[in-house]
Formats: structure tokens, C-alpha cells, sequence
């Protein structure tokens, strides 16, 4: 049978693995199979990173170039823009982003494109798993009639399961090898091969019954972040209105041992995950005729988040007789949160088209972000990219309002307290000591 061929494979370290795009998810994912020591290959569409891979450096935090040189000169792993290496392959895990087209629906278009390649060279005796995040019944409502197109067929000829990838970009104390995988195949055997294979590189493996299971775990966990994180943002607006301290509040409530989870507001959420996926769950449910109004209600609190930031700048100001327009604002941090470079769905983002739409001269500074560009939905306050301006004395003197977005580890908040007159800290950066110790006016969300 398909199920003890793979099976034998992976358990003698003959199965050839194959990751298909090489970003936060993937390359840690090959890098892991390869330090197993399995001959892992990985695919992208962009040549540099592949020569990159090819060359032990690594573009991503989380893989440390010194394993992955290693790797590369012990040939357990490379990477090739050929696809047709594919054919090559036992086991093949895509790892393609999932973004949104702008009217909030589903793109699986790069989804798709990956499923494309590896279907033109399917063949007896390989695993396909799908890790990207995509709404419930993808894998056997899209993937599975495309490869069973090819006249093979779904446990006879090939296994298909998906495993929701559970990356947090940053974390030192939580990364691929130590994060319980969730795994679901379209069938029994899809399952059981797929978490044989995961076991290989992860601690714990949970198997649930299906891959839709799977997918709408992966939704359930991200929308149940943006949901919370969306009752603290409304939480932070009230407290501001009363104006009582937001972070004392959860500090005092998060003393509970039961009953209480604390999350934590913030100038808005970002990345790949909490700010796409809850529509992915939203899409699914309406076209089954449900309103999912919990979701809906926290993308409308948690989006109008940037401009509380600017509500926040905007009363600073005013209360020092200065006016939005002509204003020098500094923007400490532009990635989505703290000692990455990632600024994908970064409310900065927002935040600085909002205050350049108000006629405010915003730079920013960032150690791990050198530029930003602007695309179509961040042009209100005229798109021209900026880049990472130097944390001087003099930056910090001429600056009118400085804003803490992201709250990197690195920048130092006691000279930033020391020379600034007016500081919006929109991540608790800074603490009771040094707010103590500050001659600037903080205003914290």
C-alpha cells in the first residue's frame, strides 16, 4: 500500500522532502527536516533567495545562517527555482502566503500556482501536506480534484493532508521544533503518514479527524486573538475617556488565577495572520448563509485603532498649543511588533499615512526596517516611501511628538524620556521608572 511505502521512507531517512516558498514558514520547516537528516529541497519563485539558501545565508530570524552553511555543505539541503525537482520528492509541504484580495475575500492564487506545479509532475508514492492558511475545505475541496485530475488517485497513488503553520516570527522561546503541530488528512491514511512524518522534527503532534478540522483550528486560534486583542483596544478607548490607566487595569485584573486571560491593546494589529485570517473564517460562514458578528465587530475596533494613535498625537499637540499640520513626528518601531523586520499589515503603516494626510512631517526610525514602501491602501497621506532616520539627540530635540509603535528590545527609552517633550507610547514601553525619571508629557494608550 501508498501508506507503507512513505512510511518506510520516512522512517529510514530515505524520503526526500520538498517545501515549497522559502519565507517565515518555510525555510525554518526545511531547515528542521534537513537537521533530521533528511535530504530536503526547497522551491522558490524568487532566484536570489534560492542563491541565498544555496550560499548558507539566511534572510529569516529565526534560521541561524551557521546551521544552515552547515546544512548546505553536508548536502541535506539546498534550493532551486526548478520546479520540475518536484517529481523528486516524497513528501511536499507548501508554504505560500494567503493574503486578501481587497474586497476581504479569499486569494489562493499563490495557493493555486504551487498546487499547478506540483500537479504537472504528481506521481506515485508522494505526501502532499498544505500549511498555509486558507479557509475550511481547501485541501479536499480545491487540492484534491486537481491532483485526482491527473487520473491518480487519493490513497491508492498519493496522500493529501493539511497541517496549519504556527510561526511566531521573533519568539526564542517558541519555534518550529517545540510548537505542537495540528494535523488533518483527507483520509485516515493521509492523516497517519503526515503526523508520522512531522513527528520526525516536532515534540508533539496532534491528529485530528479531517483537514478541515485542521483548517478551521488554524482560523479559530487567529480569531480568537483578533477578537480579544480587539475587547482590549475598546477597552484602551474607554479607560482613555475616563481616564483611568488602561495597563493598571489589566494588570490588576490579570491577578485572577482563573477566568482571566490577559491581552493587551495595541496601535492595531498586523502581520500575516490575526488581521487576514478571521475573514478567511468570516468568507466561509456568509457563504453558508451565518453572520459572524463577534469577527466582524473586532476587525471594525481593531482597524480603527491607527487613527485613536493619531487622536492620541493630535491631543498632545494641542495641549502644547501646536497644531498637527507642520509638526515633526517621529515613529519609533514600523514592523507589526517588537525585533522583527516583518511590516506586513503594520498599522505604522496606517498611522503614517493618517498623520501625513493631517499635513505632519513624519520620519521613523527602526533598526531591523531600513525602508517603507506604500502600497494603494496606505496613499491617503501621499504614499512616498521613507526610510529609518538615525536616533540622535538632536532627531529626538527637533521632534515634536515621538510615537512608540513597535517597542524593539534595542532603542533606548531612557534617553528617548530624557530629550523628548511629548511621547505616545502605544506598547507600554515605557515602564514606571523611567516614566517616573522623564521630564517629556507621556500619553499612553
Amino acid at each position: 500500500m501508498i501508506k507503507e511505502q512513505i512510511l518506510e521512507l520516512i522512517k529510514t531517512k530515505q524520503a526526500r522532502v520538498g517545501v515549497v516558498g522559502l519565507g517565515y514558514v518555510g525555510l525554518p520547516l526545511l531547515t528542521e527536516f534537513a537537521r533530521a537528516g533528511y535530504d530536503a529541497i526547497g522551491f522558490e519563485v524568487d532566484a536570489k533567495k534560492a542563491d541565498q539558501i544555496n550560499a548558507g545565508v539566511s534572510y529569516i530570524g529565526d534560521v541561524d545562517s551557521a546551521v544552515m552553511k552547515k546544512l548546505v555543505e553536508n548536502k541535506r539541503l539546498r534550493a532551486t527555482i526548478d520546479f520540475d525537482h518536484l517529481a523528486n520528492c516524497d513528501a511536499i509541504i507548501i508554504c505560500v502566503p494567503t493574503p486578501l484580495r481587497k474586497t476581504k475575500e479569499p486569494d489562493v492564487s499563490y495557493i493555486l500556482a504551487a498546487a499547478e506545479e506540483i500537479k504537472q509532475r504528481l506521481r506515485q508514492g508522494q505526501l502532499i501536506i498544505l500549511e498555509s492558511t486558507t479557509y475550511p475545505g481547501t485541501t479536499d475541496e480545491v487540492l484534491l480534484p486537481m491532483f485526482e485530475s491527473t487520473g491518480l488517485k487519493l490513497d491508492e497513488d498519493f496522500l493529501l493532508a493539511f497541517s496549519p503553520e504556527r510561526v511566531d516570527p521573533g519568539n526564542p522561546k517558541f519555534q518550529t521544533h517545540n510548537i505542537p503541530k495540528v494535523v488533518g488528512g483527507v483520509t485516515p491514511n493521509s492523516t497517519e503518514v503526515a503526523a508520522y512524518l512531522y513527528s520526525q522534527i516536532v515534540r508533539e503532534v496532534h491528529a485530528v479527524s479531517s483537514a478541515r478540522v485542521a483548517e478551521t483550528a488554524k482560523l479559530l486560534e487567529n480569531t480568537f486573538r483578533a477578537v480579544n486583542i480587539g475587547m482590549a483596544n475598546e477597552m484602551a478607548r474607554l479607560c482613555y475617556a475616563l481616564n483611568i490607566d488602561t495597563w493598571e487595569v489589566i494588570r490588576a485584573a490579570a491577578t485572577k488565577p482563573f477566568g482571566f486571560m490577559a491581552f493587551y491593546p495595541g496601535p492595531g494589529i498586523g502581520g500575516h495572520c490575526i488581521p487576514l485570517d478571521p475573514h478567511y473564517l468570516s468568507w466561509k460562514a456568509r457563504q453558508h448563509g451565518f453572520d459572524s458578528r463577534f469577527i466582524g465587530l473586532a476587525e471594525e475596533v481593531n482597524s480603527r485603532m491607527p487613527d485613536h494613535v493619531v487622536q492620541l498625537v493630535s491631543d498632545g499637540l494641542n495641549d502644547e498649543s501646536k497644531s498637527m499640520k507642520g509638526s515633526r513626528i517621529l515613529l519609533l518601531g514600523v514592523a507589526y511588533k517588537k525585533d522583527i523586520d516583518d511590516v506586513r499589515e503594520s498599522p505604522a503603516l496606517s498611522i503614517i499615512d493618517r498623520l501625513r494626510a493631517k499635513g505632519a512631517n513624519v520620519s521613523y526610525h527602526d533598526p531591523f526596517v531600513k525602508e517603507v514602501r506604500f502600497d494603494d491602501a496606505h496613499t491617503e497621506g501621499g504614499g512616498e516611501p521613507l526610510e529609518s532616520v538615525p536616533l540622535t539627540d538632536d532627531e529626538l530635540r527637533q521632534t515634536d511628538c515621538v510615537v512608540i509603535v513597535a517597542n524593539h528590545t534595542g532603542t533606548d527609552y531612557q534617553r528617548v524620556c530624557q530629550i523628548s517633550s511629548l511621547i505616545v507610547d502605544t506598547r507600554n514601553a515605557l515602564n514606571g521608572d523611567l516614566r517616573r525619571g522623564s521630564t517629556a508629557r507621556i500619553i499612553r494608550l
